[in-house]
């Protein structure tokens, strides 16, 4: 793996943990 795939991978995952987040503070309110 390089460095630009690690760096992708890194804010594909970021941008996911986000968006479960929002989903899951949807819920609560």
């Amino acid at each position: 793996m390089d460095p630009m795939q690690i760096l992708v991978f890194l804010i594909v995952l970021f941008l996911a943990g986000y968006l479960i987040y929002a989903l899951i503070n949807a819920e609560k309110i």
